[in-house]
């Protein structure tokens, strides 16, 4: 019975620590900000809190101003209490704080981006996830112009197939995703290699203009509707809504190992409840050492080494970019709840 109490208490205070969760301010907080060009909104969380993925809950909308969900360059930020608790919100001056309503013309700048956009550069747009069915069903390059194997911006080439839609991308097929602990397959990146207009249907033959191109094409590479799917800098850094455990399933440029801003895949989707702006902790699995005692081999515990911020969620899996890394961080390495 003494065990079960025992049970039921530590149950009850750890419920408890969960339910009282909320954001850390840094010691060292600033009580006022000024936003600057090339900041993100993750460089300005962390330097506010010690948990940045709490933001949400600290950010003060002001209605009276324009735009008071983005911020942009130049704009100020002040750390205010409401009813006791503590929150940020835009000022009219680095000294008074100020909610009435005011004109405010449109800032030249672009808001600021949840994190480093030139980071992620290569999957800003059209590299995606696809099905082996919708890859292998499309037109495929025949060749180039003048019969030549590999063409690049500016040049014609040949593919056959139905016609996906005036515009295309040019798509190579990339890695193909597993879980590593269930064997499911997961889905298949299709790289995105160039783009260009259709200018001529003969039959199933298209004849196509690339106008652009970060590779050199090739003959099988296939066409697919270009989405220019550009990220928003809409999300902001939150915590799951709920408990979701994976693992780092691959790294961009195929590096062994992982660090701050390499861009990451894991084996958890929007199924499981992840979705663009979720921060998520990484444990870096503890060694295996043999017990001098029994023999046995043990592996110690994970530690937690690192966070990763989803900025594209699929069905069954996600990409990440790494924010921070204490450690070298591995394929195989935990993600969980920050």
């Amino acid at each position: 019975m003494r065990k079960l109490l025992y049970a039921l208490a530590a149950t009850t205070l750890l419920i408890t620590s969960w339910a009282h969760a909320a954001p850390e301010l840094r010691s060292d907080h600033p009580e006022r900000y000024t936003v600057v060009k090339g900041d993100t909104l993750w460089d300005i969380s962390a330097r506010f809190l010690n948990n940045p993925w709490y933001w949400p809950e600290i950010w003060h909308v002001n209605p009276q101003v324009a735009n008071p969900h983005l911020i942009y360059p130049g704009d100020r930020l002040a750390l205010v209490y409401i009813d006791g608790k503590p929150r940020i919100t835009k000022v009219a001056s680095n000294d008074v704080v100020k909610l009435s309503p005011k004109v405010r013309s449109e800032p030249i700048d672009t808001p600021i981006p949840a994190i480093p956009l030139d980071a992620i550069g290569s999957f800003l747009t059209d590299t995606r996830i696809v099905s082996p069915e919708e890859i292998n069903g499309a037109p495929y390059v025949l060749e180039g112009e003048d019969g030549r194997i590999i063409t690049g911006a500016g040049d014609k080439l040949y593919a056959r197939g139905e016609k996906p839609a005036d515009k295309v991308g040019v798509f190579r097929r990339s890695k193909e995703f597993r879980d590593p602990d269930t064997g499911e397959f997961l889905g298949l990146e299709a790289r995105s290699i160039a783009r260009g207009d259709v200018a001529r249907e003969n039959g199933d033959v298209l004849t196509v203009n690339l106008t652009s191109s970060s590779e050199e094409v090739r003959i099988g590479d296939r066409l697919m509707v270009s989405e220019d799917r550009r990220l928003t800098t809409s999300f902001v850094p939150s915590a799951p809504d709920q408990d979701i455990e994976g693992q780092m399933i691959s790294v961009d440029g195929g590096v062994s190992q992982i660090g701050q801003f390499d861009v990451v895949a894991i084996n958890r989707g929007t199924r499981e409840g992840l979705e663009a702006g979720n921060v998520m902790a990484v444990l870096k699995s503890g060694n295996l050492v043999r017990d001098p005692v029994t023999g046995e081999t043990i592996e110690l515990p994970s530690e937690r080494a690192g966070l990763l911020m989803v900025f594209q969620a699929y069905e069954k899996m996600s990409y990440g970019l790494v924010l921070q890394a204490s450690r070298v961080l591995t394929v195989g390495d935990k993600v969980t709840n920050p």
